[in-house]
């Protein structure tokens, strides 16, 4: 039986992840300051426009339009044809204090007076996989390859690059009997451009500088189809051509679709939000697990109660490819693991400003960043475990 796989990423450029740049940035100076901020910081672009909202507590003083619009010319949309530039947006504000009684509810755990109880009920999930060496889908990882590509691209050509920052790339695997990636099936990229261009230039421009530096040789083969701005050209595109919200590339973010989603985002959030921590948490604690090999792949679901420091659930599956019993993984995470709060605040050092940079390209699988829940500091603990 044929089985395929498909997973897509988001240039820097488009809407939603401006929306999650512009968050991000605000978070992570207001933590260059103040280490103990509550922040759940939500944003929208469009036409023109950008609106900051959402809950801030904290001692810092920043200067959000500026934060806004250093982000928006770093992403690079600078020229005035582009119609939304970082120097002509109207900047909205609208940031308010988080509600006190939520705030006394996560500082002071119900269960456990010296912890942090959770910033919100809620589950997540941490996946992990030993397709690549990232610890994540084939397609996924390709994905967001083709779209920093295209970043490098771009700004290598400077002013005179033929490409602008808007665009989306789709990856798709075929896998043999074995499970394993047997061929690259498919290929879908559209990438925003300049004017003039002529499209058949554009689809080997982009063949040539985007898709061949990226592509492992051995897995493209002739039926392998490239679809390269397969709706024809584009001009005009980013926010002044469709509107973008933090959290709306929530599988993008995580696992290209190869893993469950509790529905929490990630972009805006300090580390009390369990949306964020505790999804981080779960993907440290899978990926040391498989990266030991307990499983070939593995997804863990966590449930959280508002202002409770313990999970209220932790759950396993290995899709069947555990090399050890269940119940001595559940073990394993019993003693080497601990999913409250400030404990995995503490232990992934998390009231850092951190956060932009894992705001395009993904959260996980990030061997380009120094990102903590990516370390497999806990592997040969876990195989001292079941060696015993």
């Amino acid at each position: 039986m044929r089985k395929f796989f498909t997973s897509e990423s988001v240039a820097v450029g488009h809407p939603d992840k401006v929306a999650d740049q512009i968050a991000d940035a605000i978070l992570d100076e207001v933590l260059k300051q103040d280490p103990m901020a509550r922040s759940a910081i939500e944003v929208t672009v469009s036409t023109g426009n950008v609106s900051i909202f959402g809950e801030l507590s904290t001692t810092a003083y920043v200067n959000v339009r500026e934060i806004a619009t250093q982000t928006i010319k770093n992403i690079g949309y600078v020229e005035p044809k582009l119609g939304f530039t970082y120097d002509s947006v109207n900047i909205s504000n609208q940031i308010v204090e988080q509600s006190k009684e939520i705030s006394k509810a996560v500082s002071q755990a119900d269960d456990d007076p010296d912890q942090l109880g959770a910033g919100d009920q809620g589950i997540i999930y941490g996946y992990a996989d030993n397709e690549t060496s990232d610890y994540i889908p084939l397609a996924l990882q390709l994905s967001h390859k083709l779209m920093k590509q295209l970043k490098i691209v771009r700004q290598k050509g400077g002013s005179a690059s033929y490409l602008r920052p808007d665009g989306k790339g789709e990856v798709s695997v075929e896998y043999g009997d074995d499970g394993k990636p047997k061929r690259i099936s498919a290929v879908v990229l559209s990438a925003q451009h300049i004017e003039g261009i002529e499209l058949e230039d554009l689809r080997a421009r982009i063949t040539e500088d985007v898709i061949a530096p990226v592509l492992p040789t051995e897995l493209v083969d002739e039926n392998t189809k490239f679809f390269i701005n397969p709706a024809g050209l584009w001009s005009l595109g980013g926010p002044q051509a469709d509107s973008g919200l933090t959290g709306r590339k929530i599988i993008v973010d995580t696992y290209g679709g190869a893993a469950h989603h509790g529905g929490g985002a990630f972009s805006g959030k300090d580390a009390t939000k369990v949306d964020r921590s505790g999804a981080y948490y779960a993907r440290y604690v899978a990926k040391n697990l498989v990266a030991a090999g307990l499983a070939e792949q593995l997804e863990i679901q966590v449930g959280y109660a508002i202002g409770v420091a313990q999970p209220v659930s932790i759950n396993l599956d290995t899709f069947g490819t555990e090399k050890v019993p269940l119940d001595q993984i559940y073990a394993i995470i019993d003693q080497l693991f601990d999913f409250r709060p400030l404990a995995i605040i503490n232990q992934l050092d998390l009231r850092r400003p951190i956060y932009l940079q894992t705001a395009t390209f993904g959260h996980f699988g990030r061997s380009d960043l120094d990102l903590p829940w990516e370390k497999l500091d806990q592997v040969d603990k876990i195989k001292a475990l079941i060696e015993k």
